[in-house]
């Protein structure tokens, strides 16, 4: 792309030309809210979710530790994790207030989660 300059002050033209292929793969880095989510999908589904390209930031980890605190089993597997989902109603009480760091998603969405839950819960 070239600029030309202006005849006038309100004027200014450019000249687009194409360029040359692109080719190669890329990987995109997780992202965090998706990893969220992932999670907590997976701790409510009845069966194995498994989840690649999760974020593990000090954010999403924390939910990890939440879901774990909740009684679900959570692998790594190759660079993926492994989500045994306990169902709907299926999740545990707490042993200790679950410590979601500085995550407001984290705390929006599992706040909804642990609501419908027949136990009490700190957050």
């Amino acid at each position: 792309m070239s600029a030309t300059a202006p005849s006038s002050a309100a004027e200014l033209r450019y000249s687009v030309e194409p360029g040359g292929a692109l080719k190669g793969s890329l990987r995109m880095p997780g992202d965090k809210s998706i990893s969220h989510r992932a999670l907590l999908l997976g701790a409510i589904a009845e069966g194995e979710t498994r989840i690649s390209g999760f974020l593990a930031g000090e954010d999403c980890l924390a939910t990890l530790a939440a879901i774990r605190a909740l009684g679900v089993q959570v692998e790594s597997l190759d660079g993926r994790l492994k989500v045994q989902g306990r169902g709907l109603l299926g999740l545990g009480a707490p042993q200790a207030p679950l410590d979601l760091g500085n995550s407001g998603t984290a705390i929006r969405i599992l706040m909804g989660l642990m609501a419908g839950q027949a136990f009490a819960s700190t957050l």
